[in-house]
């Protein structure tokens, strides 16, 4: 699944990476180790050492074999959570928390979308289920709390976006406009996913 998961974005944003996310999961007893809280499901674990960022991955076992869509987009989360922070690496800049959590939010939609076989019907139930129909854990800080619901607007406001290049099945210039997202940095990229209409 995560290989799946990881060779569709890859190909979608048309990416090369060198590292497979699969490799670099973790157990709960490790992520503690390498200062995880294991509070959540999906967590990617983030240290710099001399060479670089050293990476991992913990992923609840539960998410090994997702059966809902809630847990499938959380898998989706962490394997897009480690490829954007990889590509960020790659370019050599930094990235925030809001912004790695805003391109997860989108990286759901466009995985759901492109699984379904780049059809429009089922769009609205989509989005509600994505975007609307959401809960924060009660254990988040406030911070924490406004990041992911900030990260939930602004993914919103571009998925409702992309719509129309769904709806018309314009997979080559859907491509083309979120592969240029994609490569979008900072705050950059949180104003683009903040517009209104398309640029």
């Amino acid at each position: 699944m995560i290989d799946l998961i990881q060779a569709q974005l890859e190909n979608t944003y048309g990416l090369s990476s060198e590292l497979k996310v699969s490799d670099f999961l973790v157990d709960e007893t490790a992520a503690r180790a390498l200062g995880g809280t294991a509070r959540a499901r999906e967590e990617l674990l983030v240290s710099e050492g001399a060479e670089g960022l050293e990476l991992a991955l913990y992923l609840h076992p539960s998410l090994s074999h997702p059966q809902t869509l809630g847990e499938f987009c959380e898998v989706v989360e962490g394997v897009s959570h480690f490829l954007y922070l990889a590509h960020t690496a790659k370019e050599e800049r930094r990235v925030s928390l809001l912004e790695l959590e805003a391109q997860a939010e989108v990286d759901k939609f466009i995985v759901c979308v492109l699984r379904r076989g780049f059809r429009g019907g089922g769009l609205p139930a989509l989005l509600a289920a994505l975007f609307e129909r959401v809960s924060l854990h009660a254990h988040l800080t406030e911070a924490e709390r406004w990041r992911y619901a900030e990260a939930n607007r602004l993914a919103r406001s571009y998925a409702r976006r992309l719509v129309p290049l769904i709806l018309t099945a314009s997979l080559e210039r859907f491509l083309a406009e979120v592969r240029h997202m994609y490569r979008l940095g900072a705050d950059a990229k949180l104003r683009y996913f903040a517009q209104l209409r398309p640029a």
